[in-house]
């Protein structure tokens, strides 16, 4: 994924909602996947004394917490909010990240897009059928990721969960590398590293260059999507006044 011109143009500052998990501990990363003109106002869904499960994942996306967390980021009028987070936004399936879109839009969001609701997009807009998919996750989180792909006709061709049932944000790029080596991707159209709290940023050029493959991960994905949404509402605006690159799937 690299950064190339996209037909818009906006005012000098353009913000992008960002509603995270508790846990969330790689704002860096996201700021790193957006361009200058770009401000993202993040808050966190409640603490929750957890480890990484299905349950925990199911909390994540309870809808009372989104609506009140996306009308935190609302007062800096953000041009879209995104719901940053991987396992809550694709474990109750398809279904489930229609309904946390329609809630964030319910709470007045302009426009609203998820982690996994973006993998989806991604994998459209390059033709994707068949993922090669690495998440830090226990083997019944991976499996619900693994079925909400196959919902949109992707299959998977290989996974690798790590059985993570915590600070997965302390995760080095050597242990993500180290995932990837375990991985056969034979047959894959692209590879998937699943998480938001997982460090992906400086690896995916050097894995794509490896794998001879397009390399999606879950920070990529989420901020191109909603830099794709910002783009929309700024071209239907008035008074705009400079290009907005985007990251670009390619």
């Amino acid at each position: 994924m690299t950064v190339s011109p996209f037909e818009v143009t906006l005012p000098a500052q353009v913000g992008v909602g960002v509603v995270a998990p508790f846990d969330f501990a790689l704002d860096r990363e996201l700021w790193r996947w957006v361009p200058d003109q770009v401000c993202l106002h993040t808050t966190r869904l409640p603490y929750l004394p957890e480890p990484v499960t299905v349950q925990l994942a199911e909390a994540l996306s309870d809808p009372h917490g989104v609506r009140r967390a996306t009308r935190d980021v609302l007062a800096p009028e953000p041009l879209v909010v995104a719901y940053a987070c991987t396992s809550g936004s694709f474990v109750d399936g398809a279904a489930g990240e229609a309904a946390l879109v329609a809630g964030m839009l319910d709470a007045g969001a302009p426009s609203a897009v998820t982690t996994s609701g973006a993998l989806i997009s991604a994998c459209t807009k390059l033709g994707i059928r068949r993922l090669a998919v690495i998440t830090p996750y226990v083997e019944d989180v991976t499996g619900r990721l693994l079925s909400f792909l196959a919902e949109y006709g992707i299959a998977t061709t290989a996974s690798v969960g790590l059985g993570m049932l915590g600070d997965i944000w302390k995760m080095s790029y050597s242990e993500v590398l180290g995932a990837v080596a375990d991985l056969d991707v034979t047959g894959a159209d692209a590879l998937f590293v699943s998480c938001t709290n997982v460090p992906t940023y400086d690896l995916v050029a050097p894995l794509e260059r490896r794998l001879d493959l397009p390399v999606l991960t879950a920070n990529q994905v989420t901020m191109w999507a909603a830099l794709q949404h910002a783009g929309s509402a700024l071209a239907q605006a008035s008074a705009l006044t400079a290009p907005l690159p985007v990251p670009e799937v390619a």
